[in-house]
């Protein structure tokens, strides 16, 4: 007897991603940042979240600049504090730290993904150092190599149940302003770009219009982004002195589904593959596209 071929209503519809952004003022107490870390995934727990993604340095953070005496290794208390709170709350997590570096005077920018049972599921060592706008992170900073696989996170991170879903890519911060780094992650079959960052821009009042241009460059480049690549994307930032919060979440369209404003918060939101694939009918640019990214 012949096989009969599936029908497309008879596949299993993608599951949607429901996904936290947890906006915090981490500090140099690494006690009290992983108190955060953890307060926020029983918060996303409490919302039904798959998800919670924390900002670029959740671990601990100096508005001064990266300090590698900050750093600890994957085994180290924070990554540890991660992996037990997710797997008692049962979501998975995203999070910025840092880790010691080949030379002990500096250290590595990392961005870690933990599964919804605790186990550690990928790292992705940022590539592009912040040396603009009159910082240097290279000076204590080692880059991740560019050539490295792409982290993309599938279902399985969060919900091993074998329904299809959402596939999720990790960039950090000064990478959303190259726009290869996004794309190389879709090539990867990220359907959501997520961007722990912490966002560099001035306190004062006297550099408000500064401020402000970095708050356009922002919400501009994190927009651009999503429809360039016709992927959702979710900008998650440090709050507090020296940064500006403003986490954000993009609809493949451009469309802001979510926005917070610069103090400590949460929000959860429902990413939808079914507008995903409405966008990419539409708009079919990465159909259309004549040319690929080739790390050097």
């Amino acid at each position: 007897m012949p096989t009969v071929p599936e029908r497309p209503e008879d596949r299993p519809a993608p599951v949607a991603l429901r996904l936290t952004l947890a906006q915090v003022a981490s500090t140099r107490d690494g006690a009290t940042n992983l108190a955060l870390a953890r307060d926020a995934v029983r918060r996303a727990a409490d919302d039904g979240a798959h998800v919670v993604v924390l900002p670029e340095y959740a671990s601990g953070f100096d508005p001064h600049g990266p300090d590698p005496e900050l750093a600890e290794p994957l085994g180290g208390r924070f990554v540890e504090g991660l992996r037990a709170a997710a797997r008692d709350a049962g979501v998975a997590v995203v999070a910025g730290t840092t880790l010691p570096g080949e030379d002990p005077a500096r250290a590595v920018n990392v961005v870690v993904g933990v599964g919804s049972d605790g186990a550690l599921v990928g790292a992705y060592r940022k590539v592009h150092l912040y040396d603009a706008f009159g910082q240097r992170e290279s000076d204590r900073l080692e880059p991740g190599p560019a050539g490295a696989p792409p982290l993309v996170l599938d279902r399985t991170s969060w919900a091993p149940d074998g329904a299809p879903g959402l596939f999720a890519g990790v960039l950090t911060c000064y990478d959303l302003r190259f726009p290869e780094s996004a794309r190389r992650l879709v090539d990867a079959g990220a359907d959501v770009l997520l961007v722990p960052a912490a966002w560099a821009a001035p306190s004062s009042l006297e550099r408000a219009v500064e401020r402000a241009a970095k708050a356009d460059h922002w919400r501009t480049l994190l927009r651009a982004r999503a429809i360039e690549n016709t992927a959702f994307v979710v900008g998650v930032g440090q709050c507090g002195p020296g940064v500006l919060g403003r986490s954000l979440v993009v609809a493949p369209d451009g469309a802001v589904l979510a926005e917070l404003g610069e103090e400590p918060g949460c929000v959860t939101v429902e990413l939808d593959p079914r507008r995903l694939g409405e966008v990419r009918a539409t708009n079919p640019s990465l159909v259309n596209r004549r040319y690929v990214v080739v790390p050097r």
